[in-house]
């Protein structure tokens, strides 16, 4: 009789399993076809002395916010294909990084601030908000966030011991194109491991009611500094959800309201510096990123940007009058 019972439970529970599997074994495959090719671009980069060379031209910008050169590298490839080309740059270029803590939450914060431009921008402009603008504002953000953590984490001391991400280190040694090979392998099915668990964490977090709560809880926030009342559930959903969703979803709004660029220009302004707000997340904290760095602060530096713009917005027909 127990088993009776519990069986429909059970076969539910396999179905979701199988579910999960077969939709993170999808996105697996999708997001391989952009970290392979950048995994092996670097590593025939480095083979040639072109990462070096490379470097050394990001090498000033990522000394203003206290990262080796190689990391420009990794940031660079993040601006241009999105967070997963990023992460098979990053996984490529671990054994020179040499990175401590605060290093790497700084490098994965300005990930989060700034990757994929092409594309998520080119929402931003299909809505009439301005494509230069938006793109700028994320890598300025970006490159003064990473400063400010940088400093801050110099003078304390916090953050400044070693971090080893053990599930990409073990071959990671290996200069040889056999070891590139070994732990290519091992990272990519590592994160295919950690996709299957994001995707867990986030449809858990849904099924608690904890994404309608985090959502609820940025509204309020997000009418105080100026986001059209129409336009806050959908900045809200794209916090949580990503940029493309977010962004698809005010695009509609925008072609059905007639929003002018002004209106537009904060939501967008919200969702280009915060958005994926879990999921990036958490692919950043796999990679060693610390979680106030990467989250918590974020979140208060991004607010504070967000404010100031809003002011800004707001002084300009006043500075035009007088």
């Amino acid at each position: 009789m127990a088993d009776q019972g519990s069986s429909p439970f059970s076969s539910r529970s396999l179905r979701y399993v199988s579910q999960l599997s077969i939709r993170s074994g999808s996105t697996f495959f999708q997001l391989t076809k952009i970290m392979l090719p950048v995994m092996l671009l670097v590593r025939i980069g480095e083979e040639f002395g072109l990462s070096e060379k490379l470097g050394l031209l990001l090498g000033p910008v990522m000394k203003l916010v206290g990262l080796p050169a190689e990391a420009g590298i990794v940031w660079a490839v993040t601006i241009i294909t999105g967070i997963y080309g990023g992460i098979g740059a990053y996984i490529t270029l671990l054994p020179v990084l040499d990175m401590n803590a605060a290093q790497i939450s700084i490098l994965t914060s300005m990930m989060l601030f700034a990757h994929a431009l092409p594309v998520e921008q080119a929402i931003v402009r299909e809505a009439g908000a301005s494509y230069l603008i938006t793109g700028g504002l994320r890598i300025v953000a970006a490159l003064v966030y990473g400063g400010l953590v940088a400093f801050f984490c110099q003078q304390t001391g916090w953050l400044n011991g070693p971090h080893e991400l053990t599930w990409i280190a073990e071959s990671a040694a290996d200069p040889s194109w056999t070891g590139w090979t070994i732990t290519t392998l091992q990272s990519l099915l590592s994160m295919l491991v950690i996709i299957f668990l994001c995707f867990l964490l986030i449809d858990t977090l849904e099924w608690l009611g904890v994404m309608n709560w985090i959502t609820r809880g940025l509204t309020p926030m997000l009418n105080r500094i100026g986001v059209p009342a129409t336009l806050v559930p959908l900045t809200t959903i794209g916090l949580v959800l990503g940029l493309a969703y977010g962004g698809g979803l005010i695009l509609e709004a925008a072609r059905k309201h007639h929003f002018t660029a002004q209106d537009l220009f904060l939501p967008f302004a919200t969702l280009s510096l915060l958005h994926a707000l879990i999921e990036d997340t958490l692919l950043m904290l796999a990679i060693g990123g610390d979680i106030w760095v990467i989250l918590v602060f974020r979140m208060i530096f991004s607010f504070a940007v967000i404010v100031l713009l809003a002011k800004l917005i707001h002084l300009l027909p006043k500075l035009r009058r007088t």
